[in-house]
């Protein structure tokens, strides 16, 4: 069984998160370990508390899980603080790890802040070098562009603009700002090596319970390339994946409910013996 990491914040409500990330990789069929670098008091509403847990521990943690397990495959998620993505960083180049996923989580669902401003260089100068791929939303990738979240600008642009940075690949997603009048109802990811694009094009849900779908896209793809699949058949892949997670989702809660991540699972339908 391939082994893959995830290095997050933890979501005390499920849906987001190490808790979205280890069900994605479960469902995947690849082992999933944890390293978490936050704590959040979170639901379905909102985040109403985050405590960073401290660079030395997310360092304890790393060494602990990276001498011990041969993984084909990590992501980031939630790294809150400068000092987390620094830690982060010289870890998995210390482990010379491969098949990077970062995704440089800056905001939640409910609009809640989970990174702080100081720590936007250092994902660009320290993380993003080592990453095989990044997957920022729009919104993430205008700020690390370094434009104004209302200017209108091309995907394709940005995406030139964040593989300047470093990392192999760039993946734009559109889900988060998809226009169903303007874009046929369907939502648009872009891929970039730095000489091609690619766009991944998917059924527009018109829903707001959308809570985890960066993590669990992140975590798709993770889990794809650790089973040897190719970046775009990996991108492709979780695409498709999380449309269907998206589609089955159940209502959780009272706000923005998560993605029903194990929506190939029926066991109702198993009958019970003794």
């Amino acid at each position: 069984m391939k082994k893959v990491l995830t290095i997050a914040g933890s979501d005390s409500g499920g849906g987001a998160g190490i808790q979205a990330d280890l069900k994605t990789m479960t469902v995947h069929q690849v082992y999933g370990a944890a390293v978490i670098t936050a704590l959040t008091a979170q639901n379905t509403l909102g985040v109403q508390a985050v405590e960073p847990v401290s660079k030395e521990f997310v360092a304890a943690q790393l060494d602990s899980v990276l001498s011990d397990i041969n993984f084909a495959a990590l992501k980031t998620g939630m790294l809150a603080q400068k000092e987390i993505v620094a830690v982060t960083a010289q870890k998995i180049a210390e482990y010379n790890l491969k098949n990077l996923v970062v995704d440089p989580v800056m905001v939640a669902t409910s609009g809640d802040l989970l990174l702080e401003e100081a720590a936007v260089q250092s994902y660009k100068e320290l993380l993003f070098p080592l990453a095989d791929l990044i997957t920022p939303n729009l919104m993430e990738a205008k700020v690390l562009a370094g434009i104004d979240k209302e200017t209108q600008v091309e995907a394709e642009f940005l995406a030139k603009k964040l593989h300047a940075f470093g990392s192999k690949y760039v993946l734009i997603k559109g889900g988060h700002f998809s226009n169903p009048a303007q874009q046929s109802k369907k939502a648009v990811d872009l891929l970039y090596d730095g000489s091609n694009f690619v766009k991944f094009k998917a059924d527009y849900i018109e829903t707001n319970d959308t809570h985890g779908t960066g993590c669990t896209l992140s975590a798709a793809i993770a889990s794809n390339l650790a089973l040897a699949y190719s970046m775009e058949k990996a991108v492709e892949k979780a695409k498709v994946y999380l449309t269907k997670a998206i589609a089955a989702g159940e209502k959780i809660g009272k706000g923005n409910s998560p993605l029903n991540h194990i929506y190939q699972l029926d066991l109702k339908k198993e009958s019970r013996q003794g």
